[in-house]
């Protein structure tokens, strides 16, 4: 489009607003521009333009009304998972105070010692000379109670602690135990873990929709083995088996 021929004999008025008008049709036209750019990128599989959003940061300089800030968000309730003990707290007040009841305040702890229980256990001798001896507590066995045995076996599967540092715990705790007593706790005597397992892969064989089957090496009782995962999202069950030698 060429200039008008009278353009230097033009009141500045309507300069003004044929500028304005030439402005309006810039911006409009680079929109347009803009637009085809995207269509022929979208037509040739490249990326367009990336839409970028407000970060909401702008927000956070402007001035609350009233020129105030916002009440600080307190904390939540806690609900404790074990039962709680309570405890006075007394303080010594002025003679003619008068007693206002008490202010609750919750405190969680945790504490760790070792127990070392002796047990003195009952020997009988009956008429037909067999001798009775009286049965240690439930979940005891060999000179570790339950309570031990369930913190080596939540420590080592769940919180994949190593038997050293397992034994480091233990002993740093008061425990008289070594490596090889935290391995026989971790091995021996585990029938139940297994039946609880093979209970849970068959029922999820009978009720799951599809599972999933994959092997990989591993090492299993120093040798080299195959582990193989059974499973879906409902549940895993993963065993070891002895790889098998070429022939």
């Amino acid at each position: 489009m060429s200039p008008p021929a009278d353009l230097p004999g033009l009141p500045r008025a309507e300069l003004e607003a044929r500028f304005v008008e030439l402005c309006a049709e810039v911006t409009e036209l680079k929109q347009l521009v803009a637009a085809l750019r995207d269509e022929n990128a979208r037509l040739k599989g490249l990326k367009g333009r990336p839409v970028i959003k407000p970060s909401g940061m702008e927000d956070t300089t402007k001035p609350k009304p009233g020129g105030k800030q916002g009440k600080r968000r307190g904390r939540g309730k806690v609900t404790p998972r074990v039962a709680v003990e309570t405890q006075v707290i007394r303080v010594a007040a002025p003679t003619g105070s008068q007693f206002k009841g008490y202010e609750p305040y919750q405190v969680q702890d945790l504490v760790i010692t070792a127990r070392v229980v002796r047990y003195r256990r009952e020997r009988w001798l009956t008429p037909s000379g067999e001798t009775i001896v009286a049965s240690l507590p439930a979940g005891t066995r060999g000179h570790f109670g339950p309570e031990l045995r369930r913190y080596v076996l939540m420590q080592y599967h769940q919180g994949q602690v190593t038997v050293e540092r397992l034994v480091t715990q233990l002993q740093a705790f008061g425990v008289s135990i070594s490596k090889r007593e935290v391995m026989r706790l971790l091995i021996d005597r585990q029938d139940d873990f297994l039946g609880e397992t093979v209970e849970v892969l068959r029922a999820g064989l009978e009720t799951a929709p599809w599972i999933t089957v994959d092997d990989t090496g591993a090492r299993h009782r120093g040798a080299n083995a195959v582990c193989t995962q059974i499973g879906n999202d409902n549940f895993t069950r993963v065993s070891a088996r002895p790889a098998a030698r070429a022939v």
